[in-house]
C-alpha cells in the first residue's frame, strides 16, 4: 500500500516553514484576494514565489488555492494571478469554480488543477465529469462515507484527497451564507467571520427580550458549532479506501497547532501498514489534545455524524499547552529562543522534538541576548536557555497552560 501524501496548511511563511520542518509532504497556500482563508496572513505576489521555491528546494510540493466563488469584478484579478502563477510554477492550483477552472486550462494548461472540496464532489458522475475535464485531483466532500469513497476509488481513475483533521463547517461542504447574512462578510469570498461559532439563543416573536437556550449550558448555546475532525486513529482505513492525500485544515491556526498536528500525523502516516501499537496511538491522541480544538469527531466517514458531535461543550476552544517560543539555534546544551510568551527561571517546558515527547525540562538558567543572566523574559525577547540533547533548530518550545478560575461571585 502506498502511503498517502501528508498535506499541511501554510497560512503564512512562518507556518509554511513550521509545516515543512515537522514533516509535511506538501503544503497549500494562497493570496488573500482569491483564497477562502482571506484573513490568514497569506502571501503577496513576491512572497508567493518565494514560498513555492522554499518548499520545492526542500522536496515539498506547494499547491496554491484560487478557490473563491468569484463575481465578475474578481475575474480581471484572477486573470492577472494566473499570469503570475505561470512564472511561479506551483505543483498545482486548487479551484472550486468551473469558470476559474476553464481560465486555467486555457491560459496555463501546464499547471495541474485540483478541485476544491467546495465543489461538493459526492458522487461518481461528478468525479467522471472533473476527470474528463482534465482535473488532476479531487478533494472529496466531507459528507462522504468510507464506503462511498471506496466506490469512487474503484471506478474514478483520478487522485483523491480528503480532510483528516481540523475544523468542520456546519454548512454543506463549507458553502455557507451565515457570515454574509449576519456580518456582511462573505465566507465564499474568503471573509468568513465564523458566525456558526457564535452564542445563539431562541426568542419567541411575541416575547421580545426573553431569550431561551436551546439546551442547558452555563456558558451559552452553540447549536451550529461542530467538533473538529480527527481521523488519526483511522488512517489505515482511509488509505485502504484509496485516498492519495491526507489534508489538515488550519491556515488560520498558529504555529503551535501546525507543528503539533503535523508532527503527530507524520508519525501516523509513516506507521500505515505496520503495527503502531496502542501506546503510540494514545500518545498521538494526547498530543492532539494539547493544541487548540473544539473536541474531536470522526465526522461522516462512518455514517451520519453523531448528534452530540455538532456541539462542543463549553463554547470555548480546548488547549492544554501554550507556545513558549521557537528554537533559533542550538549549541551544545544551550538553545537560542525567540520568545512568544513570558518565562522565568524554574519554569517547566517541553520541546516539540521527536524522541522527547512527554518529557519535561526545568529552565534553570536564562541569559539575555548580551549573555547576561536574568531571571525572567517576555514575548519577543531573544534568550538562551538550557536544552536537552536532540533539540533542533526550528523546534517549538511549549508548556502546560495554567487555567485560573475567577473568584467566587465575580
Amino acid at each position: 500500500m502506498n502511503k498517502p501524501e501528508l498535506l499541511a496548511p501554510a497560512g503564512d511563511f512562518e507556518k509554511l516553514r513550521t509545516a515543512i520542518h515537522y514533516g509535511a509532504d506538501a503544503v497549500y497556500l494562497g493570496d488573500s484576494r482569491f483564497s477562502l482563508r482571506g484573513k490568514a496572513g497569506n502571501f503577496g505576489e513576491r512572497e508567493l514565489g518565494d514560498a513555492v521555491s522554499y518548499a520545492r528546494e526542500r522536496g515539498v510540493r506547494a499547491y496554491v488555492t484560487v478557490n473563491i466563488f468569484p463575481h465578475n469584478r474578481d475575474i480581471p484579478g484572477i486573470a492577472g494571478h494566473i499570469r503570475l502563477l505561470k512564472s511561479v510554477k506551483p505543483d498545482a492550483v486548487i479551484v472550486s469554480d468551473p469558470g476559474v477552472f476553464a481560465m486555467f486550462r486555457e491560459n496555463a494548461p501546464e499547471i495541474d488543477i485540483h478541485i476544491s472540496t467546495q465543489a461538493n464532489i459526492t458522487n461518481l458522475e461528478a468525479v467522471r465529469f472533473w476527470r474528463n475535464m482534465g482535473a488532476k485531483r479531487l478533494v472529496l466532500s466531507r459528507e462522504l462515507s468510507l464506503g462511498e469513497i471506496k466506490e469512487i476509488r474503484g471506478q474514478g481513475g483520478i487522485e483523491l484527497e480528503t480532510f483528516v483533521h481540523g475544523s468542520i463547517c456546519i454548512s454543506y461542504s463549507g458553502r455557507c451564507y451565515i457570515s454574509s447574512f449576519l456580518a456582511s462578510r462573505p465566507a465564499n469570498l474568503g471573509e468568513c467571520t465564523n458566525s456558526c461559532r457564535w452564542n445563539y439563543s431562541l426568542m419567541e416573536q411575541k416575547r421580545p427580550g426573553e431569550y431561551m437556550p436551546v439546551f442547558e449550558d452555563d456558558r451559552g448555546t452553540y447549536v451550529m458549532s461542530s467538533k473538529d475532525l480527527c481521523m488519526i486513529g483511522h488512517l489505515d482505513e482511509l488509505a485502504a479506501a484509496g485516498i492519495d492525500s491526507f489534508k489538515i485544515e488550519g491556515r488560520m491556526k498558529g504555529i503551535n497547532y501546525v507543528a503539533g498536528v503535523v508532527k503527530a500525523y507524520r508519525e501516523a502516516v509513516d506507521s500505515i501498514g505496520g503495527d503502531a501499537g496502542h501506546s503510540l496511538k494514545q500518545r498521538w491522541t494526547k498530543e492532539l489534545a494539547m493544541f487548540s480544538s473544539r473536541g474531536y469527531t470522526t465526522g461522516m466517514f462512518f455514517g451520519k455524524q453523531p448528534d452530540q458531535d455538532y456541539n462542543f461543550d463549553g463554547g470555548s476552544y480546548r488547549m492544554s499547552h501554550e507556545l513558549v517560543g521557537v528554537v533559533l539555534d542550538v549549541s551544545g546544551g544551550t538553545a537560542k529562543i525567540g520568545l512568544r510568551n513570558t518565562i522565568e527561571t524554574g519554569d517547566l517546558v517541553e520541546y516539540l522534538t521527536p524522541g522527547l515527547e512527554e518529557e519535561v525540562f526545568e529552565i534553570n538558567r536564562i541569559k539575555d541576548s548580551d549573555g547576561i543572566d536574568i531571571i525572567s523574559a517576555r514575548n519577543e525577547d531573544l534568550v538562551y536557555i538550557n536544552a536537552p540533547e536532540g533539540v533542533r533548530r526550528n523546534d517549538l518550545v511549549r508548556r502546560q497552560k495554567v487555567f485560573t478560575k475567577p473568584e467566587s461571585g465575580v
